[in-house]
Parts: structure tokens; C-alpha cells; sequence
């Protein structure tokens, strides 16, 4: 009995007129890229596994897949340790390598391996598929591509000026007006620890308020209070719940709340510096937004956070992201070396443009003419025209067989064909060709210049 062909949960098979889209979105991104000076990059699908371990936090490390060891990998591990069923530690040994959860941890590898021979600071820009065994849903996948941009080797925080516009820019070109640009510090976020008496808890703190879009204010205490957050610390937290007014507002009130917070006051200082270069420079369809409850549930980060939301008429998560990672690749051995990263979420920001109906008419254009099949001495004939179009770069094709012409035409509807070639016996006799349009029904005579004037 045949199997029955199936896909792994969370990931997509994607059709001609999908990859066109995704394509549209793609080429519009790494062209803002290049505009703003960034260079490409690729590296493995996959990674050692200590490379990646470790630097996304419990929660991060969870979600990565592991790749098991080539040959019998079970005849290296003990028996005690198998009896013991330790997950953990059976996968340590029976697993050397895990598929990249991002693209982020990778560059900073291949920064440190390629340090002699890339010149600071080095801008990169990176679009490949990420894994991460994550609960399939509404634009969650297991299998997607993130598309990154990174600066390393700078510490002015010009960089995240320009990395504001640049997600304007991007969004902007795919005419994705009402898009949010929400930012916060982790400094802020370290400050407020550490004013509310939780410091030792940070990194509990920061993962439990990344949640509150998901399970809400109640929700978000609750995990504290699991987590050891103490209560008298929730009441002193609670304004960070209700912060409003504009982003000047939100920085007074966060001086107040933190003036006795040097690590704090140096990440509003920064806030500051960035919001009130984007205020003098402007944006074209994004709004900047102070959000003090942003935290990205990310170890690494260690300044700067970005967060980009849909428009409010659309239900979906973030749509891009990222921040400044001063340590990152000194994990790797190479110590000093400030970085600054965002991304955009590829496949949520296709299921925005597919639900406000955003993608232009031609990103769906394939084949432009089609040449009928009428038998060997008139597909001869026709190639001849066909390679002339095609070398003045007009999307075009010739029915394979020798079908009969009702079949051939239907083929050039369904696939929406706007011009079908026809040439006969009197066509070619005459050395011309007829033009038919498909939209119009209009038939003209022309010759091979004529048909590539009309179709071009």
C-alpha cells in the first residue's frame, strides 16, 4: 500500500504564486539593506551544539532541534547514564550538532572566526531559514526564514537610529503604513530590578513581563510571584503596568523612577538620545513608541530592544526585532566588540500584506506569452521569436506538445496568461506571427519586431 505523502508539524510547502510573494518581500528588504550599507553574509543550517547552547536562556534552549549523531550514537552512551533517563545529559552525548534557532549567535561565531579578515565596524545582512521547536500557530512556524541586518564593532547608538529607519524605509516600500516601532532599554529594565528590590531575579523578571501581550498584567504577577518576585516588589512595579503620555513623558517618568539607578538613568539617557534624533529626523509610515514593559526574552541583549508591531486592524504578534548585544561575541573568545541587531519576521509580515491586500498586481506576473504548439516545423519556427523575446528579458514560453489548440488555450487561461503566439503554415509562409490578447480577445498580425514592441 503507497504511503501517504505528509510534512513535518510547522512546516510549509509553498506554491509558484507564495514564493512570488515571499520573493517581492525579500528583494524589497535586502535592497534597503545594501541602501543602507549593509553586506551579505550566509552560514550553516546548522551549528556545534555548544555554540548555540546557552545563549537564548532556558526557554530559547528548549526550542532548539537537536541532531543526532550518524551511526549507532546509542553504543557510545553507558548504561548507567541510559537507566538514568536524563534527558539532558543523554542528549550531550548521543547530539554534537542542533539546526540555528537564529541568525544572530551564528554571526557573532563568524565574526570571531573571520575577525582577521573583515574590516570594523562591519555591517552584515543575512536572509536564511531559522528552526525552533515551537508550538505550531497563527505565524509560528517550526521552520522560517528571519532576515537580519547587524552592526559589530561600534558602540554609537547612531546605529539604532538608523536601524529605526531603516524598518520605516522597509515598511514603507511595501506600503505597510501604521506599523509601531516600540523600543525599550534593558538597562531600564535592569534599573527597575534593581529599585524594586528584585536584581538577583532579573532575568525571571524579564522573561515574565515579555509575556504580558500573551497572558496579560495578571498573568504576567502571577509568574513572578512563582518565580520568587516578592510582593512588596509587584506593588513597586505596578506603574510600569500603566505608563501613558507621550515618549518625553514616559522618560520624565522613568528619571523619577529610577534616579537612584545609575545603571537605570544610563539606559533612559539613551532612550533619550535616539527618540530625540528620530523626533528632528522624521518617519515616512512608522511611529516610535517608548513601551517600559518590552523586554524580549533574550539573555543577550544588553542595551537598546526593538520590537516591531502590526498595524492595530491586524491580529498578529511582532512583526520584526532586535537590540544591542555588547558581549555577545565575547562568548566566543573576542572580547569588546559592541553589536546591534534587527530582523524582520518574514512570514508574518507576508500574512499582514496578504490580509490588508498589499501586494501589487505584478508580483504575480510568470510567463507573458505563450507560444502554440502546432507540430515540429512550426514549434521550430516559433523558438526562433521565442529566444529573441527572452534575450530582451520578457517572460515567455512555448506549449510543449502538440496538443489540440482548445487544450493550449485553456492552459494559457488558467495560468493567466495575457498573449498567446499563433503561427501556422500562412504565418510562416508570410514570416509573420499572430498576437492574440487574452484579456481583449484583440488578434493581431505582426512580425517578430511588432510582437516584441507590443509585448515588451
Amino acid at each position: 500500500m503507497a504511503q501517504k505523502p505528509s510534512i513535518a508539524k510547522g512546516t510549509r510547502d509553498f506554491t509558484p504564486e507564495e514564493v512570488s510573494k515571499r520573493n517581492y518581500i525579500i528583494s524589497t528588504i535586502k535592497r534597503h539593506f545594501e541602501t543602507f550599507g549593509f553586506l551579505p553574509i550566509e552560514t550553516p543550517s546548522f551549528e556545534n551544539s555548544d555554540t548555540l547552547m546557552g545563549k537564548y536562556g532556558d526557554e530559547g534552549d528548549r526550542l532548539i532541534f537537536k541532531i543526532l549523531n550518524s551511526g549507532d550514537f546509542l553504543s557510545k552512551v553507558d548504561n548507567a547514564l541510559y537507566e538514568k533517563k536524563d534527558a539532558n545529559a543523554l542528549t550531550s552525548k548521543i547530539s554534537e550538532k542542533a539546526l540555528r534557532y537564529d541568525l544572530t549567535v551564528p554571526f557573532a561565531r563568524y565574526v570571531v572566526m573571520h575577525q582577521n579578515e573583515i574590516d570594523l565596524p562591519f555591517k552584515r545582512y543575512q536572509v536564511q531559514p531559522v528552526w525552533r521547536a515551537d508550538r505550531p500557530q497563527k505565524g509560528r512556524f517550526r521552520e522560517f526564514y528571519q532576515c537580519d541586518a547587524d552592526v559589530v564593532g561600534s558602540k554609537s547608538l547612531w546605529q539604532e537610529v538608523e536601524f529605526v529607519q531603516l524598518y520605516d524605509a522597509v515598511f514603507n516600500s511595501l506600503k505597510l503604513e501604521g506599523i509601531t516601532i516600540k523600543m525599550n532599554n534593558r538597562k531600564i529594565l535592569s534599573g527597575i530590578a534593581e529599585v524594586i528590590g528584585a536584581k538577583d531575579k532579573l532575568i525571571d523578571f524579564t522573561v515574565a513581563l515579555d509575556k504580558l501581550d500573551k497572558i496579560g498584567e495578571d498573568g504576567v504577577k502571577r509568574e513572578m510571584l512563582e518565580k520568587g518576585i516578592s510582593e512588596e516588589a509587584l506593588t513597586k512595579v505596578q506603574p510600569l503596568f500603566s505608563f501613558t503620555g507621550s515618549n518625553t513623558d514616559k522618560l520624565n517618568s522613568l528619571r523619577s523612577l529610577l534616579e537612584t539607578s545609575e545603571e537605570g538613568m544610563k539606559g533612559v539617557e539613551e532612550l533619550s538620545f535616539i527618540m530625540e534624533a528620530i523626533a528632528t529626523l522624521g518617519l515616512k509610515t512608522a511611529t516610535l513608541d517608548l513601551d517600559v514593559t518590552l523586554a524580549r526574552g533574550l539573555n543577550y541583549y544588553t542595551g537598546a530592544i526593538f520590537e516591531v508591531s502590526a498595524p492595530s486592524e491586524v491580529k498578529m504578534g511582532s512583526i520584526g526585532g532586535g537590540g544591542r548585544y555588547d558581549d555577545l561575541t565575547g562568548i566566543f573568545g573576542l572580547k569588546d566588540v559592541s553589536g546591534v541587531g534587527i530582523s524582520f519576521g518574514l512570514d508574518r509580515i507576508y500574512l499582514v500584506l496578504e490580509e490588508l491586500n498589499l501586494f501589487p498586481e505584478e508580483v504575480l506576473e510568470s510567463t507573458k506569452v505563450l507560444f502554440l504548439n502546432f507540430g515540429e516545423t512550426e514549434a521550430l519556427y516559433c523558438l526562433k521569436a521565442l529566444k529573441k523575446l527572452r534575450e530582451v528579458d520578457v517572460k515567455s514560453e512555448m506549449y510543449p506538445d502538440d496538443a489540440k489548440m482548445k487544450k493550449q488555450m485553456n492552459f494559457a487561461n488558467k495560468r493567466n496568461i495575457p498573449f498567446v503566439v499563433l503561427a501556422g503554415s500562412k504565418e510562416i509562409q508570410e514570416e509573420k506571427f499572430t498576437l492574440k490578447n487574452m484579456k481583449t480577445g484583440e488578434q493581431f498580425e505582426v512580425t517578430t519586431e511588432e510582437l516584441i514592441e507590443k509585448v515588451s
